[in-house]
């Protein structure tokens, strides 16, 4: 069978297929270890240190400040998978990092709106809530 061929089964099959199933194959391993709690994403931890009721614009914002921070210090991208928005349902693409990244608590010192979040007291209530 010529790839063609091949390219055109797996176009149909896939058309036939759930949104939910496809997304999480695309996603593969990264999700079972987001579910698992080895991977997090940056709502976890705004979740965690008590912050989960700021606006989605907000978390936006800090996540962004997160993935600056992670390329900065590491020369890469951050990880990504897809997931479903928590209140619209609509499946997006989110970067993904270890719960002890450094760029996590960056992201917390430098954007304005979590910066009060930073403080020692709270990492460690969020850690022993974790736990």
């Amino acid at each position: 069978m010529n790839a063609a061929v091949q390219l055109r089964r797996v176009h149909a099959a896939a058309q036939t297929v759930s949104k939910p199933l496809v997304y999480r194959a695309i996603s593969g391993d990264i999700v079972r270890q987001l579910e698992a709690g080895a991977l997090v994403r940056t709502g976890d931890i705004l979740d965690r240190l008590g912050a989960g009721d700021l606006k989605d614009g907000y978390q936006s914002w800090y996540g962004k400040h997160v993935a600056k921070a992670y390329r900065a210090a590491n020369e890469q991208e951050p990880t990504r998978c897809w997931v479903q928005h928590r209140t619209t349902g609509r499946w997006i693409r989110v970067a993904v990092y270890s719960p002890f990244d450094l760029a996590l608590y960056v992201g917390l010192v430098t954007y304005k709106r979590t910066a009060h979040l930073a403080q020692p007291a709270h990492f460690q209530a969020a850690y022993t809530a974790a736990a």
